[in-house]
């Protein structure tokens, strides 16, 4: 199968010195019509990068990359690439990751509207079910200057090496279990997101199963909520944010609940620069006893 050999080396423990070709062997097969997922022209959109630490690299976090081929052979890189890192005595991380270079040649894609919000999305489901945090990602992947959150970071202690060094430049990471199964579905999952939005496609035999894996991330990206479900939180809590793109039903959505669930009294206000505070919040005022 077109993973095996990928998975074989994400599932390695610990690093060794055979890592770097072991996951050169694993990317080499994602390729071609003979056993491959990805066409054969989808090698001219990435560029393997899987370099061997040597022996005055103390402190370098090893690391596999798939990376935009206009970056140089070796050095630092930029643009948005999937990388594996290896953990301690655990599978491997597997990301999303902006360059140490910066945004190009990749702004394109990271400043993409719904690019985060699909990061976003495969995390979320990668987490449902789990009892605790597998997958997380940062709401503006653009944003190199903010870390990883610690309290984040303390869940993924077993990449405390690669968060230090790399947790301003990581934008989506799922630390798979020992459950090939579901390591194969999160790794097909960040793979597809990855190419398609670089335009390339799985090879047709596989259009069912990408097809699939999308429809259950894509429930978290555009879950469907019901009027009740949100009449429920707002007599739980009193507010609720209605969030999408124009034309998904939002205002028809707060009408209708405007008519069944509060008899018409309520209104609509339009934001904007000269929207004041005292355009929506009643209050008490001082009475003037001049």
């Amino acid at each position: 199968m077109w993973a095996d050999k990928l998975l074989g080396a994400i599932s390695e423990r610990h690093y060794s010195k055979t890592w770097p070709e072991k996951f050169k062997a694993g990317f080499e097969a994602l390729f071609g019509s003979d056993g491959g997922r990805y066409p054969d022209s989808a090698k001219r959109q990435v560029t393997l990068r899987a370099p061997a630490p040597s022996e005055d690299s103390e402190g370098i976090v090893p690391f596999a990359a798939l990376i935009h081929p206009s970056n140089p052979s070796s050095g630092p890189y930029g643009g948005t690439s999937l990388a594996v890192f290896p953990g301690d005595d655990a599978p491997c991380l597997i990301s999303l990751v902006v360059g140490t270079n910066g945004l190009a040649p990749d702004e394109g894609i990271l400043g993409r509207p719904g690019h985060a919000r699909k990061a976003a999305a495969i995390c979320a489901w990668l987490n449902s079910g789990e009892r605790k945090l597998v997958a997380w990602s940062k709401h503006d992947p653009t944003r190199l200057d903010q870390h990883i959150p610690s309290e984040v970071a303390e869940q993924f202690g077993k990449y405390s090496r690669t968060i230090e060094r790399y947790g301003h430049v990581l934008y989506a990471i799922y630390a798979p279990g020992p459950d090939l199964s579901q390591m194969l579905e999160g790794l097909t999952a960040f793979l597809d997101f990855m190419f398609d939005e670089r335009g390339v496609q799985p090879l047709s035999r596989f259009d069912a199963d990408s097809s699939e894996i999308r429809t259950r991330w894509f429930h978290y990206l555009m879950p469907d909520v019901s009027n009740d479900q949100v009449a429920e939180l707002l007599n739980e809590r009193h507010y609720v944010i209605l969030q999408g793109p124009p034309g998904t039903g939002r205002t028809h959505m707060a009408r209708e609940l405007i008519a069944t669930e509060y008899q018409n009294r309520g209104r609509t206000i339009q934001f904007h620069a000269n929207t004041t505070y005292e355009n929506f919040i009643g209050g008490l005022a001082p009475k003037n006893l001049i």
